[in-house]
């Protein structure tokens, strides 16, 4: 199956960019999940590939074939890129059957310059109608199918031309939750079984994080990370991808940091607390901001570039700094986002995953049971410290009562230490708090 490549493609509707540069190199036999918010442009990529929209510049390759590029004027029309398209409307038709409408696309195709014989359908509808487990269904009408049955004829009838990519848009989003799940399973089977490279769009992180070899996390019309699920979860690129992937949210605690020369870091937070950062690898904090200047610098001065080149237009929707999201006790007090005016090089930001955090020992940072919400396996918890509030996930079945008084501690190396000027991530670490001042 074949590799896509995106080289610097934009898709733009007068001054709004709904994609900006965006540039991606999509291994054959994979499975991408285009990820991000509504109205992130993430529909818009997989249209373009697909030949459905029309970049505004850029380059897109599929197997080695230049399908557009606008340097050249090449444009390849949907129909000859040979690629399948399941939307989140399965788009049966309600007067034909089950086999009819698998059938209907291959009346149209043409092998070796000649259509297909009603053998060579009958084997295809055969073939794919197995594989999605519906050959049972075949002499009944959409509408007398459930949910998860159009959605599986939806599949067959995309996989029935054999074609080298497949596209989803958001294909589970109409099903029930238990259905949801069951089809993702299906879908990993399918993509083992196709060996196709698939690109599947979704706004549901659990969705990327299950079926993707690779999530493409957009924000903006911008590329935010590229990687596999658990380096997105693990060690996501800024702040933005932090927040976005994860249920619960990261907690993200503001700090004011001093580093020393042995690599720790010495932080104040959360009011009155002190903790030490000790990063997981060597880091000189001085160096990594002095290089993140630089990058920065040379960033606008090719933004700068590109805007001045005849017939550029300046983005309307500009990318500003991710307001992450502070919990506090009294949610009224000043914006944080204010506060951001008077950042400094000591000023940072942790990012700490729920099930990162953890209680019930005899050391730690008191704590007070604000909220409790047990799920059976486990409880998500709202702990106060001072005026903040922090989400801790507890695995058990342990129930909690809130004003309960707790210890709390950070345990693990996967604290992550964003910059809190850019919003991007420095390194991960370990969190030891301090009780008393040495």
């Amino acid at each position: 199956m074949p590799e896509i490549v995106l080289e610097h493609v934009t898709k733009r509707w007068g001054s709004f960019y709904g994609v900006d540069d965006v540039s991606l190199q999509i291994p054959d036999n994979s499975f991408i999940t285009l990820l991000g918010p509504s109205g992130c442009g993430k529909t818009t990529i997989l249209r373009m590939i697909a030949g459905l929209e029309t970049p505004t510049s850029g380059k897109i390759t599929i197997g080695g074939q230049v399908v557009y590029d606008s340097s050249t004027g090449i444009n390849v029309p949907p129909n000859r890129r040979n690629v399948g398209f399941l939307f989140q409307n399965y788009a049966l038709w309600p007067n034909m059957t089950v086999y009819e409408n698998i059938a209907f696309g291959l009346k149209n195709i043409r092998r070796d310059g000649r259509k297909l014989t009603k053998q060579e359908i009958d084997d295809r509808v055969e073939a794919v109608s197995r594989v999605v487990k519906i050959g049972m269904f075949m002499d009944r009408y959409p509408a007398e199918l459930s949910g998860g049955q159009q959605q599986r004829v939806a599949i067959a009838r995309t996989l029935a031309p054999e074609p080298q990519v497949l596209f989803m848009d958001e294909p589970l989003s109409n099903l029930d939750a238990k259905l949801r799940l069951e089809m993702r399973y299906e879908l990993q089977r399918l993509h083992v079984e196709t060996g196709s490279t698939f690109v599947y769009v979704t706004h549901d992180q659990m969705e990327a994080m299950t079926l993707a070899t690779k999530i493409c996390l957009v924000n903006n019309g911008v590329l935010q990370q590229f990687d596999a699920p658990m380096t997105v979860y693990d060690r996501p690129a800024n702040t933005f991808v932090g927040d976005f992937v994860g249920n619960p949210s990261m907690n993200f605690v503001e700090a004011k940091g001093t580093a020393y020369e042995d690599g720790e870091i010495s932080l104040s937070l959360l009011g009155d607390k002190r903790a030490v950062f000790c990063p997981n690898e060597p880091v000189d904090i001085r160096k990594w901001q002095s290089e993140r200047d630089e990058k920065e610098k040379i960033f606008r001065e090719h933004e700068k570039e590109r805007f001045s080149k005849k017939g550029a237009v300046e983005k309307s929707n500009k990318d500003e700094l991710f307001a992450y999201h502070v919990q506090k006790v009294d949610e009224f007090t000043v914006n944080d986002s204010e506060g951001r005016l008077a950042v400094t090089q000591d000023d940072f930001v942790l990012g700490i995953r729920p099930e990162d955090l953890h209680l019930g020992t005899n050391e730690g940072i008191p704590v007070t049971v604000y909220g409790s919400m047990p799920t059976g396996m486990e409880s998500t918890l709202k702990l106060r410290t001072g005026d903040y509030l922090l989400t801790v996930v507890v695995f058990g079945s342990t129930m909690f009562t809130i004003g309960e008084e707790k210890k709390m501690v950070a345990d693990g190396k996967d604290v992550l230490l964003f910059d809190r000027t850019s919003g991007k991530l420095i390194c991960a670490g370990a969190l030891k708090f301090r009780l008393s001042e040495n």
